[in-house]
């Protein structure tokens, strides 16, 4: 049986991690800003459904590599960072001509987003090493239920409530935002400025991984 020590300072970090603002919550926003409620609302699920990947590879064991071979978690974060900054990148060059096409390129954006946010989420070795610190912590090796199962509920339960974290972000920006947006011109500053948050955000993985 968890002590309610070790319970409750677990639910204590999840929350605090969850809903201060992190990487996670930082690119749910900017594709909000960029793109509008639909992409951010993408994006918090393309970053959920990512969240399983750390979850399988914890529950495999695998997670611990990133313990093991502290090169090979640098290589992974260096990789996501110039994703991230690539991202980024690329909705600002979006943005010429962007008068014109904002209303036709609504929902590829969010498809967009979507599929992006699965790779950032995967490509961010933070999450397998919170999920490999903490979660072991509360498997009951007494218990009928396998060792990996245990992991992997509690891994979809801490996922549930990022993504939680998440929607509530892009629910407040986009709602802020919706009283901003006026015209095809604000949208394009809108998209330039997601656009530098995500290099921004790029650039903080580097110097963190350094």
């Amino acid at each position: 049986m968890v002590s309610f020590d070790v319970l409750f300072a677990f639910v204590l970090t999840t929350a605090i991690m969850a809903f201060v603002p992190g990487p996670a919550v930082l690119y749910a926003m900017a594709r909000t800003v960029a793109s509008g409620r639909r992409a951010g609302l993408l994006a918090a699920l393309g970053i959920h459904l990512g969240t399983y990947v750390h979850i399988a590879s914890t529950s495999a064991g695998l997670s611990a590599l990133f313990r093991a071979m502290p090169a090979l978690y640098v290589g992974v974060k260096l990789a996501g960072a110039a994703y991230v900054v690539w991202i980024g990148i690329s909705m600002m060059r979006s943005t010429i001509g962007a008068d014109k096409t904002s209303r036709a390129a609504a929902p590829r954006s969010g498809s967009r987003a979507f599929v992006e946010s699965v790779f950032v989420e995967i490509l961010n070795p933070t999450t397998a090493l919170f999920f490999l610190a903490f979660l072991p912590q509360l498997v009951n090796a007494g218990s009928a239920v396998p060792h990996w199962a245990q992991l992997a509920m509690l891994g979809t339960a801490v996922g549930f409530v990022f993504t939680l974290a998440d929607v509530t972000y892009v629910l407040l920006a986009s709602t802020v935002l919706e009283q901003l947006k006026r015209s095809s011109h604000l949208e394009a500053r809108c998209r330039q400025v997601g656009g530098l948050l995500l290099m921004g955000l790029g650039v903080q993985m580097v110097l963190r991984a350094s």
